[in-house]
């Protein structure tokens, strides 16, 4: 081995990180490979490939219908009354699972032009909100929370586009026609359009489900060779909507019968305001795979070092504290700090201070 050539000595630890497509390598690692890696930092996962690419159809099929496109402007309105009605402080929710925000609200009264949405607008944004359903409206995929709509990296770069005639040109449509069109069906004049979300699933778990999904929640063999995984989502993400980490998360819980079980070896962290793998209006740096560096390598503060910590001291992590830099660049200096509470618990700002304090909401 290289490392071993070199210092003379093979590794006493190994860790893998990936965030996105890594992250679902990552957790293909824990599912498949549970002996590989001491430790394993699974970010913001494309775990449900066959799904959320599923979802990603469903979600353009319904920008395409007559008048139902969110323009950038209309996603800015959405994001006000989100946050207005959630009690979103500094630009983002603490916790979008607990917004139940009706996109009816928003509905232009009779007269009214400004600051509204159409019936057609409000029925789109219903079902970004929902996800993909099944023919009996049981869902796919969990759906992009409420908050997340506005903002350069957020839903016009991945999902809605900056205007009606450009969503194709999103990322979230790039992928999904790539994905269908040459991995599933092998036509590569296959679109969007037109196309059956439901035939289209049934045929994406046929030819690569088991090939591409890490949806196994059967980490038994990995926390038999004492491996540690750290998984971490945030809640502004519009690639991989962060309920998919939960539902991950949950799953795995429910194999192992007891929330402790599942804890011991295995905590996940919901990132308030951030976007995809980092970035956004929260505090989003906390070192890892994309994510900006942390203000010190230290357990407290850099999610390698956590892990570390958990594997090498048995120290599992609590929290982590993320930092928002003034305008995302470490040269300005630090702007304001949060932690990240190892999932169910939540943090919600004390009023004191720059950080939240932590709070306890209903156990997995």
């Amino acid at each position: 081995m290289i490392i071993e050539a070199y210092y003379g000595k093979p590794p006493v630890h190994t860790y893998f990180s990936g965030c996105s497509d890594g992250g679902r390598e990552a957790l293909m690692e824990a599912q498949r490979f549970p002996r590989d890696y001491d430790g394993i930092i699974a970010g913001a996962p494309a775990n449900f490939w066959t799904k959320l690419l599923t979802n990603a159809v469903w979600i353009e099929q319904a920008l395409d219908q007559p008048n139902g496109w969110l323009s950038p402007e209309k996603l800015s309105i959405v994001t006000k009354a989100v946050l207005a009605t959630c009690h979103g402080e500094g630009g983002y929710l603490d916790d979008p699972a607990q917004c139940h925000f009706d996109p009816s609200s928003l509905v232009c009264k009779p007269g009214q032009s400004n600051e509204c949405l159409s019936e057609s607008e409000a029925a789109t944004l219903r079902e970004i909100y929902s996800g993909a359903e099944d023919a009996d409206g049981k869902s796919i995929f969990p759906g992009y929370p409420p908050g997340s709509e506005s903002g350069p990296a957020t839903w016009v770069l991945w999902i809605t586009g900056s205007d009606p005639k450009r969503t194709a040109g999103t990322l979230m449509n790039g992928f999904g026609t790539g994905y269908f069109a040459n991995m599933v069906f092998d036509k590569s004049d296959w679109r969007i359009d037109g196309q059956n979300v439901h035939d289209a699933l049934a045929a994406a778990d046929n030819a690569t489900a088991q090939a591409l999904d890490a949806a196994d929640p059967d980490l038994n063999a990995f926390n038999g060779a004492g491996g540690k995984l750290i998984q971490y989502h945030g809640w502004n993400d519009a690639a991989i909507p962060a309920q998919s980490s939960i539902n991950y998360y949950q799953s795995v819980a429910a194999k192992f019968g007891e929330p402790g079980r599942v804890r011991s070896f295995y905590r996940l962290f919901l990132a308030p305001g951030m976007d995809h793998c980092g970035g956004g209006v929260g505090p989003n740096a906390v070192g890892g795979v994309f994510g900006l560096p942390a203000p010190s390598y230290d357990p407290a503060h850099d999610v390698v070092a956590a892990l570390a910590h958990w594997v090498e001291d048995g120290v599992a992590p609590g929290q982590i504290i993320a930092t928002r830099y003034r305008d995302n660049d470490p040269t300005k200096g630090i702007e304001a700090q949060r932690p990240w509470c190892a999932y169910p618990a939540t943090a919600r700002f004390s009023g004191q201070g720059r950080s939240a304090q932590p709070t306890t909401k209903a156990a997995a």
